[in-house]
């Protein structure tokens, strides 16, 4: 285990103690101060480089938020280093692109992710290609149940997890144009739902740690898709006794 001089978890700062079971995992460090303003009695732990986690209460059970950055590279040492400390369950918060025909559907606030096309090159650093990148079902079944009683329309479905924006964006630009472009006509063929550059890591990492991991992607209001997210870990730690 990597630590800094003062016992901490080298990147993000922080000790065991610091953090909640449950950890809402935005990429964005900015988007912490937000999902932090859902909580109760919400504290400014620590902001190391792109890792920045507040800590707090929902209900009485101790929550936290950490940012992971952009891309799997960076999510999977916040994730690495979380585990460390404490945390077992994992959410994500974020963002990403329409994929395939049915995300264009604009009754839609956005998608819960139940699984992850492997585009990236972090996590076969971890283990080969061929194991799946699977959110929890118990997760994803909390965050489809807390959407639904907000009376909200997340569908579920798979997310690409890719390594570089522009290549989805500008992909004429790069030497590699065709060969994206076919990828992507596949991932649309395939039903993926939408694109975004972190949930490959986090369902993969989790699964291999025995952890749990779900990821909700945002399309319009923000604050709904953390609403869903706050209920999500209300659900959980019901199940897990805490409430």
């Amino acid at each position: 285990m990597v630590l800094t001089d003062e016992g901490l978890q080298y990147h993000i700062r922080m000790k065991e103690g610091d953090v909640g079971k449950y950890v809402f995992l935005p990429g964005d460090p900015f988007r912490t101060d937000l999902i932090a303003s859902f909580f109760d009695e919400p504290k400014l732990v620590a902001h190391n480089r792109e890792h920045k986690t507040w800590t707090g209460y929902l209900d009485g059970v101790k929550v936290s938020v950490t940012s992971t950055g952009m891309g799997c590279p960076s999510t999977a040492i916040a994730l690495e280093e979380l585990i460390h400390i404490g945390a077992d369950t994992f959410i994500r918060i974020g963002t990403a692109g329409r994929v395939c025909p049915e995300s264009y559907d604009e009754s839609l606030d956005g998608v819960i992710c139940t699984a992850a096309v492997r585009d990236e090159g972090t996590t076969i650093h971890y283990i080969p290609i061929e194991y799946p990148a699977v959110a929890d079902r118990h997760v994803v079944d909390a965050l489809a149940r807390a959407a639904k009683a907000r009376g909200l329309n997340y569908i579920e479905g798979i997310t690409q997890s890719k390594d570089s924006f522009y290549g989805q964006h500008e992909p004429d630009s790069m030497p590699a144009a065709a060969r994206l472009h076919e990828r992507w006509t596949a991932w649309e063929r395939g039903h993926v739902m939408c694109s975004e550059m972190e949930a490959a890591a986090l369902f993969v990492i989790s699964s291999i740690r025995g952890c749990r991991a779900g990821a909700i992607m945002d399309w319009g209001d923000m604050k709904k898709t953390i609403g869903v997210a706050c209920d999500a870990v209300r659900i959980l730690a019901k199940e897990d006794g805490l409430l």
